[in-house]
């Protein structure tokens, strides 16, 4: 659904505090949903500086202009399943403690805190969503689940034959964007703001992704079309995530709507049809 004539653009910079103290008086919010951040995991060690300027200290003024300008407003942080990193405990909930694997995840960390320390200093409305992978139609290309999804559409219409990955045994807790969205309103129109996981609660390989991906255009020899490189290696893996959300789905009432192979077979059959329009 196209939503451009429904929203008004504001200028902001997360690097910028000024810009964002602008932004918070001209739209005078309610609610602030802080999804900002410089977000590709695997960028975030050849930008590891900027990652931090953007994805921690960018937490840092957003909050900071709410405080001054519209401290009431409820606020939202993106916090993410990349905090656990190397995980203490299987699956991961509120309480499980954090080790972030990559530059990015340090990043959320003090992102995840800094909103914690504003909530308890400030008596502010602040709140973090711990979410775990998140996807749709609408992920970025870089992003592996869309990598795989629009490379398959691609050798379905003989546009390609094969495409490379990094690492096939990496394991993540994969659900729905929209139901993801849905949590996080959730949780700002609670009477008291409090942290909460939103996960699926399920662990699936990256090479089950490419073989049930491959499922939706009646291809099981998946192997001769991907290849694997070094070149998408992360330094430091996180192999196995899966989360708890236990905590939400009592206190909130979530319940996701859309399952894995629901949500892979999705995003196939949209880069198939994203794809058709293109060449016309």
């Amino acid at each position: 659904m196209h939503i451009q004539d429904k929203i008004q653009l504001i200028p902001g910079d997360l690097l910028d505090q000024q810009s964002l103290t602008s932004a918070v008086t001209q739209s005078d919010p309610d609610e602030i949903y802080n999804l900002a951040a410089q977000s590709f995991v695997a960028t975030s060690w050849s930008q590891p500086v900027l990652t931090g300027e953007f994805t921690a200290l960018g937490v840092t003024r957003m909050l900071e202009a709410v405080r001054q300008i519209k401290p009431k407003a409820k606020f939202y942080q993106a916090s993410s399943s990349e905090m656990f990193g190397k995980v203490h405990e299987t699956p991961q909930s509120e309480t499980t403690p954090f080790h972030p694997r990559s530059p990015y995840g340090v990043g959320k960390v003090y992102g995840h805190w800094i909103t914690i320390n504003y909530r308890e200093s400030y008596d502010m409305f602040a709140v973090s969503g711990i979410l775990f992978n998140h996807e749709s139609p609408r992920r970025g290309l870089e992003f592996v689940t869309r990598k795989i999804s629009h490379n398959v559409a691609k050798i379905h219409l003989k546009l390609q034959d094969s495409f490379i990955l990094g690492n096939l045994e990496a394991k993540r807790d994969w659900g729905f964007s929209g139901d993801y969205v849905e949590a996080m309103w959730m949780m700002l129109q609670q009477d008291k703001p409090d942290d909460y996981v939103i996960a699926m609660g399920e662990n699936h390989s990256v090479k089950e992704f490419v073989k049930e991906a491959f499922k939706v255009i009646g291809v099981s020899s998946w192997e001769e079309h991907v290849k694997t490189s070094s070149e998408f290696m992360r330094p430091a893996e996180v192999d196995f995530l899966i989360g708890d959300a236990t905590k939400a789905k009592e206190v909130l009432g979530w319940k996701p709507k859309v399952d894995f192979k629901t949500l892979v077979k999705m995003m196939v059959e949209e880069d198939i049809s994203l794809l058709k329009k293109n060449s016309k």
